[in-house]
């Protein structure tokens, strides 16, 4: 048969069987049948068989059916690229007619017969002849009454008799299940699962294992993993008198293992549940992947009729493919390989179970992933009200701001009308590890009435219960059951295999000593971005800082920052003990002070009272703050520059805790960070006071005063004079989310609000605050990096945004020379596995 049509080959070892052009399915089954497994006679279709049967040039049937004998049962079963593309169901029994019937009668008995007669009628009734399902669903009489109903009904609806020529039947399915799949629905559905257009499909053609008659008969599927932890199991289920997969619905299911729950293949059939077990480790060896295999037995003999990978969630997943290393059957590299980075955030959060019923109330952007439910506060007073309590809440806001963040502390998870992947609630949840959905735009929030509505008219209000899936970007009634974070023995073993091939360092963005610990259990190399604004909005910290803006003389302003100034110390000191003598970066005061200062009146008015100030003053002094574009106003090096009391207090709180962390651990280097600056003089500026500050501490101290002096390039116009910033620092850390919005011009907290139609549109490929314009941007990032370099060539460079985390950015920045990426602390095991891949990638060419 393959000598005379390579498209129609009949699966033997030598057969020219290719999965591009014959499907996985049939490349499987020839596996199995060169492993010397029992597998029934199959025969493969190609890809371009399917298309000509589709276009209705069908092969010549007569010789298609020679290896199948004179009287055939036969199965076509869909081939398919990739399994996870679908195609149409199965169809069992082919060959069955009043002969066949007769025939079948004598040697399995008469009610097996009809049934397997019976059971082909009705799949070819509505599946290739396509007749109303209805009535074929409501025949309730089984045996030949069913039988017969069914003939009858056929005859009736057709308006013909039941085809009885098996090579009638067989050119019947195989252009029914041809044309299926290159329908228009059909198309639709596997290209949503990410297949091609044109993507092929392949049939297998198999004589049938029928699984109904006498001795033991049956059908059913087995694996030797859990398919959600990976562990060692052996599940399944296995069905008496039944065919394809009847066991995973049947409740009269055996157990496959002796179970004290129920009877088990092992004990009614012993020899072939071991024969069982043995064929499916050998496929596990030989095939090298956890496989699931449908079986049939006949009389107590196994057929192996098809093999799958088994389905598994990210946790099994890590687990098998480290089980599978560790047994000598794949090489560590190829581990790494099999597990998608981005997969390891349900290993990392708390997710929703997959088997839990989903009430979803509306969608937005799934900005920090994990998930979790809680009651609805609308404030962040009232969210630390509510953890003081112990009960889990869900922050609602129409955006968050730096006020927000001890409101994010103490939830359970955050919901925003506004933002997207690199807005404030997003960067934040991220960074604590906290579920968040931002852009959620279809519903309404009534924060001043305490009022969520839903899409469908459904009202919420302070107090009711939802959930918030960040990984799938879903706001959920109620409370579904979870799975909890698992980052067990095999995860630990994984990471550690990808940190001894990764050639680019993994740093994590971390403000706090939380963050930090988050950080180093991660194994982070460093702290990349410490963003030190977040450490004042503390109640304490922040009267005192709002004191020091409200001052009108320098003299005041010192006063106000040297009661700061003992607390920042204390934060720094901790971070560096965290770290152990790892590189800590730490950025400079960043953001505008009116972010500091209440919005609403209320907010005024605790104010006034606490500086002991009329309300007028502190209601004008506000708004003299105020900036029509706050991102390109009074921020940043500007800060520096104009408020330089802020920076020295800033520097001598660094350079006292690195004195003090070094005295019982490893010598501290800290590195210090000037953000968004524009121009050289405004790195030699800080730097004169920087330097000045260090000279003083050293003369107070008797200490030497080592540090690291660097700039976030965050401007365009950093990035193409690199070249004369250079000589002035030690490094270069690329902020890339502010990169993003000052090249684009779009504001990251509103760029949500359009961005899905840009992008179904063709306007962007991706969202750049998503993954890393490397057009664009990342012409900014190579321009600046090389000039940066020409001028010095010891220039360490990094990336610093939230594309520090993502695969395509960790690429572009190996590719760059960078030496390291820096991202949120949960995503640092993210990076570290898709620098590992992207080294093995090289490594294999």
């Amino acid at each position: 048969m393959q000598q005379e049509d390579p498209n129609i080959t009949l699966i033997t070892p030598t057969a020219p069987v290719e999965t591009a052009r014959h499907g996985g399915r049939a490349k499987c089954l020839q596996r199995l049948v060169r492993l010397d497994l029992p597998v029934p006679e199959t025969v493969a279709l190609s890809f371009d068989a399917v298309h000509r049967i589709a276009a209705g040039n069908m092969p010549d049937m007569e010789k298609l059916l020679v290896p199948f004998g004179e009287t055939p049962l036969l199965c076509v079963r869909p081939s398919s690229e990739d399994p996870d593309w679908g195609g149409p169901g199965a169809v069992l029994n082919i060959g069955m007619n009043d002969a066949s019937y007769v025939d079948l009668a004598d040697r399995l008995g008469q009610e097996a017969a009809a049934t397997l007669y019976l059971r082909f009628v009705q799949s070819y009734a509505v599946h290739v002849a396509r007749l109303d399902p209805d009535a074929f669903d409501e025949i309730t009489l089984t045996g030949q009454e069913g039988l017969s109903e069914a003939l009858r009904l056929y005859e009736e609806e057709a308006e013909e008799a039941f085809p009885q020529e098996p090579a009638v039947q067989l050119t019947a399915v195989l252009r029914s299940m041809a044309r299926a799949w290159e329908g228009t629905t059909a198309r639709l559905l596997r290209q949503a699962k990410g297949a091609p257009a044109d993507a092929g499909l392949g049939l297998v053609v198999q004589r049938m294992a029928l699984g109904l008659g006498q001795g033991e008969c049956g059908s059913g599927v087995i694996q030797l993993v859990d398919v959600h932890t990976g562990l060692e199991q052996i599940t399944g289920r296995y069905l008496s008198q039944s065919q394809g997969r009847d066991a995973l619905e049947g409740e009269a299911s055996l157990y496959l293992e002796s179970d004290p729950r129920g009877p088990s293949l092992e004990n009614t059939v012993p020899q072939a549940f071991a024969d069982l077990i043995a064929h499916t480790r050998l496929m596990r060896e030989k095939l090298r992947e956890e496989m699931q295999a449908e079986f049939t037995l006949e009389n107590g003999k196994i057929w192996l009729l098809d093999g799958v990978r088994v389905p598994r969630t990210a946790r099994a997943a890590v687990r098998i493919a480290v089980r599978l290393a560790e047994d000598g059957i794949i090489p560590r590299e190829e581990a790494l390989m099999r597990v998608e980075p981005r997969a390891l955030n349900e290993l990392l959060h708390r997710q929703v179970d997959p088997e839990a019923e989903r009430e979803v109330l509306a969608r937005g952007i799934a900005a920090s992933p994990g998930a979790a439910f809680g009651a609805i506060v609308f404030s962040a007073a009232e969210a630390q009200a509510s953890a003081a309590r112990g009960e889990p809440c869900v922050l609602v806001r129409r955006e968050t701001s730096p006020e927000d963040i001890r409101g994010m502390h103490a939830a359970a998870a955050v919901l925003t009308e506004r933002g997207g992947m690199t807005s404030h609630a997003a960067v934040i949840g991220r960074g604590l590890g906290l579920p968040c959905v931002v852009g959620a735009s279809d519903m309404r929030f009534q924060i001043h009435k305490k009022v969520l509505s839903a899409p469908d008219g459904r009202v919420f209000h302070k107090g009711d219960m939802i959930t918030i899936d960040g990984t799938d970007g879903e706001v959920l009634a109620g409370t579904p059951a979870m799975l909890e974070a698992a980052t067990d023995d095999a995860f630990q073993t994984l990471m550690g295999w990808a940190d001894d091939v990764r050639d680019i360092k993994v740093r994590a963005n971390a403000d706090t000593p939380d963050d930090a610990k988050t950080a180093r259990n991660f194994n982070v190399d460093g702290i990349g971005l410490c963003r030190t604004e977040h450490m004042f909005f503390e109640a304490d910290r922040l009267v005192v800082m709002r004191e020091m803006i409200f001052a009108d003389a320098s003299e005041d302003r010192r006063a106000a920052l040297e009661r700061l100034l003992p607390m920042q110390r204390t934060d720094f000191t901790r971070l560096f003990r965290i770290m152990q003598g790892k590189p800590v970066c730490i950025r400079l005061l960043d953001p505008p002070l009116h972010e500091f200062l209440p919005h609403d009146r209320a907010g005024h008015r605790e104010l006034a009272e606490a500086l002991d100030l009329p309300l007028s003053d502190v209601t004008r002094r506000v708004e003299a703050l105020g900036e029509y574009n706050p991102m390109l106003g009074m921020r940043g090096v500007r800060l520096g520059v104009t408020v330089p009391e802020i920076y020295d207090m800033q520097a001598r709180a660094i350079f006292e805790a690195t004195i003090e962390a070094s005295k019982d651990g490893a010598p501290v280097v800290p590195e210090i960070m000037i953000p968004l600056v524009s121009a050289k003089r405004e790195v030699e500026i800080v730097k004169t006071r920087i330097d000045a500050v260090a000279a003083a501490v050293h003369t107070e101290t008797g200490q030497e005063i080592d540090y690291r002096l660097g700039v976030m390039v965050e401007t365009p116009r950093a990035a193409l004079r690199a070249g004369e910033i250079a000589p002035h620092c030690s490094f270069l850390s690329f902020g890339t989310n502010d990169l993003t919005q000052m090249t684009y011009g779009l504001s990251r907290d509103d760029a949500g609000r359009f961005m899905s139609d840009y992008v179904q549109q063709g306007v962007y490929a991706e969202d750049p605050f998503h993954t890393l314009d490397s057009d664009g941007v990342g012409e900014l990032l190579e321009i600046g990096a090389q000039r940066g370099r020409d001028a010095q060539p010891d220039l360490v460079l990094s990336i610093c945004g939230e594309h520090g985390g993502s695969p395509e950015s960790i690429d572009f920045c190996r590719n760059a020379g960078f030496d390291y990426v820096s991202c949120s602390p949960f995503r640092v095991p993210v990076a570290r596995l898709a620098a590992a891949q992207l080294a093995v990638s090289d490594k294999i060419g």
